[in-house]
């Protein structure tokens, strides 16, 4: 399971924590790091064993689990830019005077609004998340969609793909199994992130990769590979440095 689907079908509980507790190891839901259980991990002249580890690691490259959450597209968060600054400050124990002289807006009361709308918007989702845990145990048949990824710049209705419908994508696409060669690159912006999804998963997501590297990768599966690294940066699946001399799978 990839981490994107991992993260999707953790719960609130784990979510929180940023990581997963799984039979042989702890796994990160915010990029896929594994520590197995069991070792000891040395690091800068502390021993940890394995849970607080993978808090460590979180707090090293993540700086908080909040701050993770909250740099999501906001179409993953349902905030505006502006709500996640305000949020943001608030996790950082500012005070509303504070706040109101960082942002230079309106008085201390006009923060105090945005707690109470945010405050709304926190009952409107416990409600929202009841509601759906409901629909589920009365739906037990309704089939599930593709995870989306959290990495993803835009995210709309070309997300809108089941498992199944992805499978026959992916069959008719890569007749010859996926890694081999593209029947076509489509054209529907729908099918093009299935087919985009499905080539990011040939990338090792813990190495750095040349361009020529990546290339290499791509190339024996569609001959345009120019246009397809181009896609996978612009759909957020892969990321680059400025000078193009080191390409990643985004997490």
């Amino acid at each position: 399971m990839d981490v994107n689907e991992l993260f999707w079908q953790a719960s609130i509980h784990d979510i929180k924590k940023g990581y997963k507790d799984e039979t042989t190891h702890f796994t990160c839901l915010l990029c896929g790091e594994k520590i197995e259980k069991g070792i000891i991990y040395p690091h800068e002249g502390v021993l940890y064993e394995a849970e607080k580890f993978i808090q460590h690691h979180i707090t090293s490259a993540h700086q908080s689990v909040f701050h993770y959450l909250n740099g999501l597209n906001k179409k993953m968060t349902g905030l505006t830019d502006h709500q996640s600054h305000i949020l943001r400050l608030f996790y950082e124990g500012k005070t509303d005077q504070e706040i109101k002289e960082e942002l230079e807006i309106g008085s201390a009361a006009t923060i105090r609004h945005h707690r109470f709308a945010l405050k709304e918007k926190e009952r409107q989702a416990k409600t929202f998340l009841a509601m759906m845990d409901l629909l589920k145990e009365q739906n037990q048949k309704e089939e599930s969609f593709v995870p989306i990824h959290k990495t993803a710049t835009m995210v709309d209705e070309r997300y809108d793909v089941t498992i199944s419908e992805e499978q026959k994508l992916l069959e008719k696409h890569f007749p010859h199994g996926i890694g081999k060669e593209l029947a076509r690159f489509p054209k529907r912006e729908k099918h093009k992130i299935v087919i985009l999804r499905a080539i990011t998963k040939l990338f090792d997501e813990a190495k750095q990769y040349s361009e020529k590297e990546l290339n290499a990768i791509i190339q024996p599966i569609y001959e345009d590979y120019v246009l397809i690294r181009r896609y996978l940066i612009e759909y957020g699946f892969i990321d680059r440095t400025d000078d193009g001399s080191a390409y990643w799978v985004k997490k």
